[in-house]
């Protein structure tokens, strides 16, 4: 059976993205130092987890991605909470044209421009 072990994401300045993830997510690079062109980023703590891979690209980033993460949050506060944090760690909000009318979820982007969702997981 398989599972997904990395979730990866092209960006274009390694050290800025393994800053900007690790302060996000409290990830580490695992095995220690960052490699030329690419990193896999692990949980801090080691317990297991989706890891989330880095690595160089000159693609470019899609408006409307096919594949993006959810970062889960509490509730409404919490959610609020994290996008500040996240938006001070260098996130930018997203003009996201696709929004429902009573949206449960926040749409940002790293500082490569990878779109990312916060999601309020109590209205689920």
């Amino acid at each position: 059976m398989l599972t997904i072990g990395s979730i990866v994401l092209g960006v274009s300045d390694l050290p800025r993205a393994v800053a900007f993830w690790t302060g996000a997510l409290g990830y580490v690079p695992r095995g220690g130092p960052v490699e030329e062109g690419w990193t896999v980023l692990v949980p801090a703590d080691g317990a297991g987890g989706v890891q989330l891979a880095l690595g160089l690209s000159e693609s470019p980033v899609q408006r409307h991605p096919r594949v993006h993460l959810d970062l889960y949050a509490g509730d409404a506060a919490d959610q609020a909470a994290e996008v500040e944090r996240l938006l001070a760690l260098g996130a930018e909000h997203v003009d996201w044209d696709r929004y429902p009318e009573d949206p449960d979820f926040v749409v940002l982007a790293d500082p490569d421009g990878n779109r990312f969702c916060v999601i309020d997981t109590s209205r689920s």
